[in-house]
């Protein structure tokens, strides 16, 4: 696999791993927060999602709205289902990123930004771990036990091959 298929792998994994985590610990982790981080644990995870859902939205060249709300904190369960169907439009869409020349519209004070196709594939990636670390933050600084989602250990569980 290529270098940015493997990362884009480790940040299903990571999340997915992260969401079959929080099923086992008890409600109120859900629902637990810290100073410093974006909100709640399952509005940190709703919002790292729907993120995800408006990068591709731009690669796959249909450009959300402009957002103007947070986004809408989601279920365990529906959060699981939009990771499962992104998993499947991100590879289409590396699958022919060579292709792309993405511009994103100027919004706020940004500028318009043209050749945007990397920017997009390193957001979602960086904003992915970035949240991802929120709420095991989250998750520790309440007392709760956080899943260890590093690239080590992605690869360990899924690539590395033991020697018989």
């Amino acid at each position: 696999m290529d270098p940015l298929g493997e990362a884009f792998q480790h940040h299903f994994w990571a999340t997915e791993t992260l969401i079959k985590h929080l099923r086992g610990l008890p409600p109120e982790a859900l629902a637990a927060k810290t100073a410093g981080v974006y909100g709640e644990v399952l509005a940190t995870l709703s919002h790292m999602v729907f993120a995800d859902s408006r990068y591709l939205r731009y690669l796959e060249g249909t450009p959300p709205p402009p957002k103007t709300a947070p986004d809408p904190v989601r279920t365990l369960d529906q959060v699981a289902d939009a990771l499962r169907d992104q998993a499947v439009r991100w590879r289409v869409v590396l699958s022919h990123a060579a292709e792309l020349d993405i511009t994103l519209p100027a919004r706020g004070t940004r500028p318009e930004l043209p050749h945007s196709t990397n920017l997009l594939f390193a957001q979602a990636l960086q904003h992915g771990n970035d949240h991802r670390s929120q709420v095991c933050t989250i998750l520790s600084a309440n007392g709760f036990a956080a899943p260890d989602l590093d690239v080590w250990r992605y690869w360990l569980e899924r690539r590395w091959e033991r020697p018989s």
